[in-house]
């Protein structure tokens, strides 16, 4: 049996190209899996920034704590602010040293922070040399 010839026409018609659905819905799913990848690297990049300022704040404070102990004499009890800088950025310090039960030891925290907040704590203990 043959088919008429305005039926294969219509036929015909349809698979010559897609739909404006089709192409809006391969767009959108294009735009999202280009926006995960952007999101992600720039997650990426944020963290490695994030992990060299805490490379930075750690020497800063051992930088810190090892100034205490070359120094002749026991730490005095209190607080104290200092700045440092190191590679292209300026931290500000805070050194807390208190008594211990042990009158020959101090201990010694060392907090590292930049402009958006604290980076990064270390403590020791420092005694009599």
């Amino acid at each position: 049996m043959k088919q008429p010839q305005r039926f294969q026409e219509l036929r015909s018609s349809r698979q010559q190209g897609f739909t404006l659905i089709e192409i809006l819905v391969a767009l959108s799913i294009t735009a999202i899996a280009l926006m995960a990848g952007a999101k992600a690297s720039m997650s990426l990049s944020n963290n490695s920034d994030r992990l060299g300022n805490i490379l930075l704040a750690q020497l800063c404070a051992e930088n810190q704590m090892i100034k205490t102990r070359l120094e002749k004499q026991m730490p005095n009890i209190g607080e104290s602010d200092f700045t440092c800088a190191q590679g292209q950025t300026e931290f500000l310090g805070k050194v807390n040293i208190q008594p211990t039960p042990n009158p020959n030891f101090r201990r010694m925290d060392v907090q590292i922070s930049d402009k958006l907040g604290p980076i990064l704590s270390l403590s020791t203990v420092v005694g009599k040399l």
